[in-house]
């Protein structure tokens, strides 16, 4: 079992809800020093979402260029997934270190965090796997540390879980189930299944922790019901637990988690 190695799509109305844009009265063709980054990336960001991604890159690579967050942000995931450009991971590793350096210390409650997060997120993933062919080596132990501050810092859910799944798995660093059930719950109490499942499988089995039967059939059972089919690692480990546990640990768990589902 594994987690997946995704970065997270953020909402639409993150992306291009964050400004009331004026972008219409701009055009990319009269970028000079005097515009300013924040007209530059309300150009661009409307643009790609009118599908002009060669003028959106422009505008934004502008607006990046000014140390502008979010455009930096955009740009690193467009050069991340090759959407509408040539995919450069090295040249996406470069935008997000830039946010990562310029805006680590931002306070985490600001609606932009999110974008300054997930850059550290996407840092931590290029450093679990290396990118070929240049400086940046695959590093289990920085990778870690970078998840740690996301996820202690600014309370990033997805840097928690990969954090989780660093512990359990022993990568980075020693194996701390402790640890990677901390870090799961914090995850799984913010509604991501996969925490919810690794959290369930480390309680029902007692894997370093504390057995907990019921409870963790309940978690097991909460990612089952709102995971993705092609998640087939959280469906065997629910039918696995199932199997093993009592009937009164299957009913009291199902209800638990009946309970935990209508609070949503």
């Amino acid at each position: 079992m594994q987690a997946r190695s995704v970065f997270p799509r953020l909402v639409a109305f993150v992306a291009f809800g964050v400004l009331a844009s004026n972008a219409m009265a701009f055009d990319v063709k009269n970028l000079n020093e005097e515009t300013a980054p924040v007209d530059a990336l309300e150009y661009g960001l409307d643009s790609y979402r009118s599908g002009d991604k060669e003028s959106a890159i422009e505008a934004l690579s502008f607006a990046a260029d000014k140390g502008n967050a979010i455009a930096q942000w955009k740009l690193g995931r467009m050069y991340a997934e090759g959407d509408g450009i040539a995919r450069d991971d090295y040249k996406a590793f470069e935008l997000f270190s830039e946010m990562a350096d310029a805006h680590a210390d931002d306070n985490p409650t600001q609606r932009d965090s999110r974008f300054v997060s997930n850059a550290f997120v996407a840092l931590g993933e290029y450093y679990e796997e290396g990118i070929p062919d240049t400086k940046v080596k695959q590093d289990l132990r920085r990778a870690r540390q970078i998840y740690g501050y996301a996820a202690s810092y600014f309370g990033d859910p997805e840097a928690q879980l990969k954090l989780a799944w660093m512990y359990y798995q022993g990568e980075g660093g020693d194996r701390d189930p402790l640890q990677a059930a901390r870090w799961a719950k914090l995850a799984a109490d913010k509604g991501d299944a996969d925490a919810q499942a690794l959290l369930g499988h480390l309680l029902f089995e007692g894997d370093g922790v504390p057995r907990q039967p019921v409870l963790g059939l309940m978690y097991l059972t909460i990612a089952r019901n709102k995971a993705d089919p092609s998640d087939r690692w959280i469906y065997d480990m629910q039918e696995r637990a199932v199997s093993i546990a009592t009937e009164n640990e299957r009913r009291t768990a199902m209800a638990l988690a009946g309970d935990w589902e209508k609070r949503q």
